[in-house]
């Protein structure tokens, strides 16, 4: 069945109106593929706008996209002809949503520097909408360094990331490069215009990153983690319309919506003490920090001084967040806890489900490369009381939505 006959965006625009979208087109030969995304948007009721820069015009002539869009595209800041102003404020301001398809490496790094030398760009520094990019690119120009470090820098600022596909690339090589297929870029448009609003009201703690158990003023037991899930689940949660409160750990990471309260903490006692409180005024929560089971029985004041006997460090259990949670969690309130397993990963996560009183939990892999610890990327396998799905390995970004998506479901469980 084709899911993009199903999908409508009559309705998707602020007050039920038709959804109002910029699609940016680069200099890229996949800008092809634009000319079918633009139908697909199209045929679902939307209002295009197009802005293209002048290198993507060598590759799809703005009368093919005029007639498909049914509006004048726009490239350059002003008409030649007539000297009509074209306003990027103005399509800032009326766009629900930016979609750069393809964004090409130039248009990437312009973007993340604000490098406002072109329309396109002009247009992506004014925008109020959430703004999408879909990279295409060769196979060495996507994994360079400097490219990474330009699509992280967006992601940073909140602009999600549709990440290229592997496959036969334009210069015949094979790697992962190619733009996205047009029909799954449409769906990921769709999807995220109809969950723009679906968590207004509702108040989500996420838990995040580390905690730090102190040994001495300089010393402390601590993990791996750098928060890059929660942090990730923050913000899809507030780009749904959630109150966050992120109760995070030490990390250098920084929230971008205006919607997450960010609390920091350093200890288990610490998160344990602010986890505990805000629950109450939480119609969910979802436990993705990584807190130390165990913190030393004695701090030093003083830097401990080497000597020439064994060093001894007696640990005590910490206070369990998760537990306390499930048995405190109120009829009207939703659970979410993580695992990380290293052996019988399922049966383990199982019976921390049911101990814990978890309505769902995310098991985390350690065996798969580009999965846990400090990647951008993760492998998890959802499982609730009724079912078990393994996701395949995915931007953390797209992790969180599939986590936040099944909370939804929860959620709306609970009030059906």
């Amino acid at each position: 069945m084709d899911i993009t006959s199903h999908l409508s965006l009559k309705t998707a625009g602020a007050g039920g109106r038709p959804a109002h979208i910029v699609l940016g087109i680069s200099g890229s030969i996949a800008a092809y593929k634009s000319c079918t995304l633009l139908r697909l948007l199209i045929r679902a009721g939307a209002e295009v706008q197009v802005v293209i820069t002048p290198a993507g015009k060598e590759f799809v002539t703005p009368v093919t996209l005029s007639a498909l869009s049914g509006k004048p595209v726009v490239s350059e800041f002003f008409n030649q002809t007539d000297g009509t102003w074209h306003s990027h404020v103005d399509l800032g301001r009326w766009a629900d949503i930016m979609v750069v398809a393809p964004a090409t490496a130039s248009s990437i790094s312009k973007m993340a520097h604000g490098t406002a030398d072109n329309m396109l760009i002009t247009t992506y520094l004014s925008m109020k909408a959430p703004v999408v990019v879909a990279p295409a690119m060769d196979l060495d120009m996507y994994a360079h360094h400097t490219t990474q470090q330009n699509l992280q820098a967006l992601r940073r600022m909140g602009v999600s990331v549709i990440e290229p596909a592997t496959g036969e690339l334009a210069s015949h090589l094979m790697g992962k490069g190619r733009m996205e297929e047009p029909e799954n870029i449409f769906v990921r448009i769709a999807t995220m215009l109809r969950q723009r609003d679906e968590l207004q009201g509702v108040t989500v703690m996420v838990t995040a990153g580390p905690t730090v158990e102190r040994i001495d003023p300089v010393r402390y037991i601590s993990n791996d983690s750098t928060g890059k899930m929660g942090f990730a689940l923050a913000e899809a949660l507030a780009e749904r319309g959630a109150n966050v409160k992120l109760v995070c750990g030490p990390t250098a990471l920084q929230t971008v919506h205006p919607g997450i309260e960010r609390i920091d903490v350093q200890s288990a006692a610490a998160m344990y003490e602010a986890a505990t409180t805000l629950f109450l005024q939480c119609h969910a929560a979802i436990l993705c920090a990584a807190v130390a089971d165990f913190t030393p029985e004695n701090t030093s004041d003083t830097k401990i001084k080497r000597g020439a006997d064994d060093m001894i460090i007696r640990l005590k259990p910490t206070q369990d967040i998760a537990a306390t949670l499930g048995r405190t969690k109120r009829a009207d309130q939703v659970l979410v806890g993580f695992a990380l397993e290293t052996h019988d990963a399922v049966e383990h996560a199982k019976d921390k489900l049911r101990r814990k009183n978890l309505d769902f939990i995310v098991l985390n892999s350690l065996a798969d490369p580009g999965a846990g610890f400090g990647y951008d990327t993760n492998k998890v396998t959802l499982i609730d009381a009724d079912d078990c799905v393994e996701l395949p390995l995915m931007a953390k970004t797209e992790v969180a939505d599939h986590i936040v998506e099944q909370l939804c479901a929860k959620l709306d469980a609970l009030h059906s």
